[in-house]
Formats: C-alpha cells, structure tokens, sequence
C-alpha cells in the first residue's frame, strides 16, 4: 500500500566516525522528528555498498533509489573537502539513476567545515549537481564554519544561534512543501476521486 503524507530523506556526506556532518544533521533530524505524521529515513552511507558509476546495481543503491523515488523532500548533509562536497555524497546522487530520481523533488542542503568561510564552496558544486538533474534546491542553504568548535562529544550543539540555523534547514523544507507540494497532491487526490487525506496528513505534520 502506498504511503501517504510528507516522506523525507536525509543524507549524511561523511562516513569517519563521530562526524561533525552527522552532528549537525542530527539536529535537523531531530526537527523533522517533532512533526507528527512525517515519514524520517536517514541513510548512513557508512553501511550501505554503492557501486561506482557504470559497474552495475547493489541491492543497497536499488533501495535508496526507491526510497528517493518515494520522498517529497530530500536534506543532503556534506563536510567541504577540498573546496567541494564529498565523494560519497556524489556517489550517492549518481547511485539515483538517469534520468534521476530526485528529478522534481525540493531539497534542502546543509554544509558544514572546519574553516572560517564555512562550507559555501562545497554548497555552491551541490547546488549545481543536484539543479543539473531536475531537483528543487531550496534557496538559503546553511552553511556552518568552525564547526569543530561548535559541538561537544555527545553532539550537543554550543552555540544557540547556530542551532538555531541548522534546525532552519527542517523548518525551510517541510514549509516548502507545505505551501507548495501538499495542495497539488491534494487536487490529484480529489480528481482521482479520493479524499484530501494527503492534505490531513500535510497539514498535522507541519503544525508547529
């Protein structure tokens, strides 16, 4: 049975142990989590097998293509590595099939680095990659600098206005869709001749 309401899907672009990318997104998960009747998968790059491109499917990168292919928004989540975003956040996206599956879907990006400029180089490369295969990049990406400062052991944000930022990344994506994707798939819903149950669900999980 086909699921129903805002299914989202989060990416973490680092996979060394106890990352300040994954400390920072969960923040932004922890927000989506405070809405009812949303749908959370975060994939864990770490623990899945994708194939480099042009050397066939794994049965991981069949999955988190059918789980894109499902989600009304995406959050990618990526450290800057050398004035970019990381490998195996675009191994991820080229994992997602041509003509792409996040192809129409909002998505919302959060960077963060070590460095005093913060992430915006590696913001901008995304920003491209993901607008190049039809995605809906959000404007106002969150980009967070001296992020080795900014989080103790436990992933426990020290800064409030830097949490505050960072939580926007949830809040700025599920309004998106709130304004933008709940009406639609509720206007299909009625000419197809079902309910507005899409819009029941739009509407409870973005009340604040």
């Amino acid at each position: 049975m086909e699921k129903q309401g805002i299914q989202i899907v989060a990416v973490a672009g680092s996979v060394r142990p106890r990352n300040f990318t994954s400390k920072a997104l969960g923040l932004v998960l922890d927000e989506v989590k405070r809405r009812e009747d949303v749908t959370l998968d975060a994939i864990d790059l770490a623990s899945i097998e994708l194939p480099p491109p042009g050397t066939g499917d794994s049965k991981d990168g069949k999955r988190i293509k059918t789980l894109v292919s499902g989600a009304t928004g995406l959050i990618l989540a990526t450290p800057e590595y050398h004035g970019s975003y990381s490998s195996v956040i675009k191994l991820f996206i080229e994992n997602l099939g041509f003509p792409s599956v996040m192809a129409g879907k909002p998505v919302a990006l959060l960077g963060v680095a070590a460095g005093q400029i913060g992430a915006i180089k590696a913001l901008e490369h995304l920003q491209s990659v993901c607008s190049h295969i039809g995605a809906v990049v959000l404007p106002g990406p969150v980009s967070v600098a001296g992020v080795q400062r900014l989080f103790d052991e436990e992933g426990r944000c020290l800064d409030e206005a830097t949490e505050k930022r960072i939580r926007g990344v949830a809040t700025n994506l599920l309004s998106y869709i709130q304004e933008n994707i709940c009406p639609r798939m509720a206007l299909e819903d009625m000419a197809r001749g079902g309910t507005t149950e899409w819009m029941k669900h739009c509407v409870g999980s973005v009340r604040a």
